[in-house]
């Protein structure tokens, strides 16, 4: 009898360190995890503030395609935080006429963001003339243009209802009701800024203009 009572308070203790260690361990993962998502939050608003973009779509869109790591690889070589590709970076670097210009910077996420962001408000102008132009533009920004011209037929031309039935890829569906999701939930997260001390009723901080970064190593993937 003893014995049995002996292997049953041991048995409970080590029951109770393994519970211990166990909600320790996803206390640790949950800090870490709210940690990740809001450690690009700087470099997100500033870019949505220069080009005029929710910053809450832009989180939504870092969310999506790199899981806030800057130094994410895509399988198409897309790069950092919204996966650019070079043709997209080059296109970007021209408009704002940056010199000497290398895909490899956009690895830096502050550079990243505003690339990224600069092409999303290029994608929801492309399709301003819908009812709703955010399906349209990540629908574009994931699948490429010339998929949306195909899906964007008929009614599916301007009504974005219609459209998101057409979309011929369901991976492209689910990243677009996805990000439009998930921008949701971030939008409580960037209320609008009340007006500044000045007396202006200025929104909008100053955001420094654009300087080139130091060269940055170009990160090759293997395998």
């Amino acid at each position: 009898m003893a014995r049995g009572h002996g292997l049953y308070r041991r048995w409970r203790w080590r029951f109770l360190l393994t519970i211990l260690a166990v909600g320790g361990a996803l206390a640790l993962l949950g800090l870490w995890r709210g940690w990740r998502e809001h450690s690009q939050d700087r470099v997100i608003l500033a870019a949505a503030q220069r080009y005029g973009v929710d910053p809450a779509l832009v989180k939504a869109v870092v969310w999506r395609e790199s899981w806030f790591d800057p130094r994410a690889v895509g399988r198409a070589g897309e790069i950092g935080l919204m996966q650019i590709t070079e043709p997209a970076a080059r296109e970007w670097a021209a408009a704002e006429r940056l010199p000497v210009f290398v895909h490899s910077r956009l690895f830096d996420p502050a550079q990243n963001t505003l690339c990224g962001t600069w092409y999303l408000r290029k994608l929801l102008r492309r399709y301003a003339a819908t009812d709703n132009p955010l399906p349209y533009a990540l629908a574009d920004y994931n699948a490429g243009r010339g998929n949306v011209l195909k899906w964007a037929k008929g009614t599916a031309a301007t009504n974005s209802a219609a459209f998101l039935q057409r979309l011929g890829f369901p991976m492209t569906r689910e990243y677009v009701t996805a990000v439009m999701a998930r921008r949701e939930c971030y939008r409580t997260e960037f209320p609008p800024r009340p007006p500044d001390e000045s007396g202006t009723g200025s929104t909008r901080p100053h955001i420094p203009a654009l300087r080139p970064p130091p060269p940055s190593p170009i990160v090759k993937r293997h395998g």
